[in-house]
């Protein structure tokens, strides 16, 4: 009987030891599962991080190449329009603007050398006298009021670059709203 109850006691001994054993594992793999779960939740931020980044990336790009080939469409339509009558009055509307500003003070009217076929015809309807300016601005006018330092400038190669870097792609997409 005495020693029944020692194998008794023995045995609750290790029953418990073996239910902390139990335990202890248990909470060491709880504890393990939750690191590896904050890992990977981890890792995958990283990748949807940096796939996003590389998506902006490619997404720069491909407006980059989509906004020089507008900028090139819209110069050859600028070049085509430069060849119709619709310019020639242009010109001269520029010419008489900067006119009416210089208000009879002397000026120097310079047009874009591509457009010295046009210099005879502009003087002719302005009697203005015109220079052919030595700097390729792409088209339309400048003007320089000596006396007030001033200049008055209607090229279209100024604004082309303006209108280029103010120039973004907008869209519903959410990316460089």
């Amino acid at each position: 009987m005495q020693a029944n109850t020692i194998i008794g006691q023995h045995r609750k001994a290790l029953e418990n030891i073996n239910e902390q054993h139990r335990a202890e594992q248990l909470r060491q793999s709880e504890t393990r599962i939750k690191a590896e779960m904050t890992a990977a939740r981890q890792q995958l931020s990283m990748a949807a991080s940096k796939a996003q980044l590389e998506l902006k990336r490619e997404l720069g790009k491909t407006q980059k190449k989509f906004k020089k080939a507008l900028f090139a469409e819209v110069s050859e339509l600028l070049s085509d329009y430069m060849k119709t009558e619709e310019y020639k009055i242009n010109l001269i509307a520029y010419i008489e603007k900067a006119a009416a500003f210089a208000g009879g003070e002397a000026m120097t009217l310079y047009i874009n050398p591509s457009d010295e076929d046009k210099k005879g015809y502009l003087e002719e309807h302005t009697g203005m006298t015109l220079t052919v300016s030595k700097e390729d601005f792409t088209g339309g006018l400048r003007a320089v009021i000596h006396e007030r330092n001033i200049l008055i400038d209607y090229a279209f190669k100024g604004a082309m670059e303006r209108e280029y870097q103010k120039f973004a792609f907008k869209g519903g997409t959410g990316i460089g709203d």
